[in-house]
């Protein structure tokens, strides 16, 4: 039986080789995903929530109203490829003829990709898909959600917060829903002084998806003239 150094050498080249297969698959979910961002040609928000959501409930509706409205003022609308929420975003795109895109997720839940997307991609890990979300977006659209709607939000939150990337909006829908998490937020983290008031602009309530897909477009709008200019 072999032991001593002889050993651990065999497992640290067995762990190295590993590493080595890890980052493989990691760098080809990276590449794989920015060349599908290449292919989405014009202007694009990404909106998250639930996949809980049922089809004929008011988020779904709302949802499928606000992949809509982005269609038919030029943009692409990027979702996590699933159901609920991001069923119905993808739906509403497609169907006012936009560009609907899905990066999914393998979870040990099956999450297969939804029906309406023109372009698909699945990802293992979260950390490469949620950079495509970033990468892809003029802004976001978030409606309610669990963790991972919340892992979403305060990703973003944060990468605009700290300057990791530039300002873009994010726009959250349902008043009840969101409300009460920012009053937390107001209550805790600023009262504490954890973060600064100017914060809080960093978010914008709404119940109203048209308002939310406005938001994004005219900040895109303004962008652009000041580029220009």
């Amino acid at each position: 039986m072999t032991q001593g150094p002889e050993l651990d050498r065999r497992v640290l080249r067995r762990s190295e080789e590993t590493l080595a297969s890890d980052v493989a698959l990691i760098a080809s979910e990276f590449l794989a995903g920015f060349q599908a961002i290449t292919k989405i040609d014009r202007p694009a928000a990404s909106i998250f929530g639930s996949a809980r959501v049922l089809e004929g409930t008011p988020t779904y509706d709302a949802a499928r109203a606000a992949g809509r409205g982005f269609a038919e003022r030029g943009f692409a609308v990027v979702t996590g490829g699933g159901p609920g929420v991001m069923e119905a975003a993808n739906r509403g795109c497609k169907e006012a003829g936009g560009l609907s895109v899905g990066f999914n997720i393998v979870l040990p839940q099956e999450q297969g990709l939804n029906a309406y997307c023109d372009l698909g991609l699945t990802f293992d890990h979260f950390y490469a898909r949620k950079v495509m979300f970033v990468k892809a977006a003029e802004g976001f659209v978030i409606f309610p959600g669990g963790f991972g709607t919340q892992d979403e939000l305060w990703e973003a939150l944060t990468l605009i917060q700290t300057r990791k990337i530039g300002h873009f909006p994010v726009a959250l829908v349902d008043s009840d829903y969101w409300d009460e998490l920012l009053d937390w937020v107001r209550d805790e983290m600023l009262d504490d002084g954890l973060i600064s008031p100017h914060d809080l602009d960093l978010v914008t309530i709404t119940d109203d998806p048209d308002e939310a897909v406005e938001l994004i477009v005219s900040h895109y709008d303004q962008r652009l003239a000041e580029g220009s200019a």
